[in-house]
């Protein structure tokens, strides 16, 4: 979905960003600080995380809202002389923790608890094939009905494609590093 990518940059506008204290623009501010030593990449990518175990919300409005918010402070401080992009990005592999009270045929799902939500089948009915595929379709129209300028993209998509290939082999090749830094933040679950 490509939503309205008109930036205001006439100079009160710039003068008053340079300025700002809103926290879009000091999370922004951060975003540019990290690259002061070195060039922008040839895409900073702002992402966000969608979990289809359930129906967009109004959190996940905010999740959607917050990031543009910090990407058009990006855009307005760097003068939109950077290419940006908003992924929404689908946790769709996730198992299904529980069955959502607002579905039809909850004792239909029963069996299906735990396996990835792609694996789901679909209660709504139509043309999606999973819980998740209807979900990630109800995403999208949502974040379109609100003119949200994205990409989005499918962790089953991703992984069924390979994409995740390389940085899943290096993560086996480090596994000890990783669990290193990893096992001393996790409680006693």
């Amino acid at each position: 979905m490509t939503g309205s990518n008109t930036i205001d940059l006439n100079p009160e506008m710039l003068a008053a960003a340079a300025e700002s204290k809103a926290w879009p623009f000091e999370e922004a501010k951060k975003i540019i600080a990290r690259y002061k030593d070195a060039d922008f990449p040839e895409t900073v990518l702002f992402e966000t995380g969608y979990g289809p175990s359930g129906l967009p919300h109004i959190g996940t409005f905010g999740e959607v809202a917050r990031t543009t918010m910090v990407r058009h402070a990006f855009r307005v401080l760097t003068e939109d002389k950077v290419k940006t992009k908003l992924l929404c990005f689908s946790d769709d592999m996730d198992g299904m923790r529980k069955i959502p009270d607002n579905v039809p045929d909850r004792d239909a799902l029963g069996p299906y608890l735990h396996m990835p939500l792609t694996s789901v089948p679909n209660p709504f009915g139509g043309d999606y094939a999973s819980f998740a595929d209807h979900n990630n379709a109800m995403l999208c129209r949502f974040l379109d009905t609100f003119g949200f300028d994205y990409e989005f993209a499918s962790a089953t998509q991703y992984y069924k494609s390979g994409r995740f290939d390389e940085v899943l082999l290096r993560a086996a090749e480090r596994y000890d590093e990783i669990m290193a830094v990893m096992l001393p933040t996790l409680g006693e679950e």
